[in-house]
């Protein structure tokens, strides 16, 4: 199957890493310059607890400490196919809280750089969709300490 059917998303399941004060999330930059969230496409068969921290590992070699049972977040958006940009392929973001055990991350080509963001200082150039529909959505008060 060439072609994923206008009625089927890409289910990506991604991390809010929040900082210590709770109202920033965590981006990554990758070796091409883009900043995007950590995490992707949820893995058939596979549940977002075992596969955001896999995902974790591959890009940043950090460990994860816990994933939220519940999203905190989901939002939908598409992204032209490199191939023929007349063509979208759409995106379904499930978005968990994770805890990290640290931020000592080892740079790979999946993540060069990280950042604490909101909506008032997301990077100006090269921010996927994703970054932005989250800061859109982000609110630090359904993020107090427990």
């Amino acid at each position: 199957m060439n072609e994923i059917p206008k009625c089927f998303y890409r289910i990506s399941s991604v991390a809010l890493v929040l900082n210590e004060t709770r109202d920033k999330f965590l981006i990554i930059k990758d070796d091409k310059g883009w900043w995007g969230l950590p995490g992707g496409g949820l893995d058939w068969g596979t549940d977002p607890q075992d596969d955001i921290p896999r995902e974790i590992e591959e890009e940043m070699s950090l460990d994860v400490i816990h994933v939220a049972k519940y999203p905190s977040y989901f939002f939908t958006n598409s992204k032209p196919r490199k191939s023929n940009l007349e063509l979208s392929i759409w995106y379904a973001y499930i978005v968990y809280e994770v805890s990290l055990n640290n931020l000592d991350f080892s740079p790979s080509d999946e993540c060069v750089a990280i950042d604490f963001v909101n909506i008032d200082s997301l990077p100006k150039e090269k921010v996927h969709n994703q970054v932005i529909d989250l800061a859109e959505a982000f609110d630090s008060k359904n993020h107090t300490p427990c």
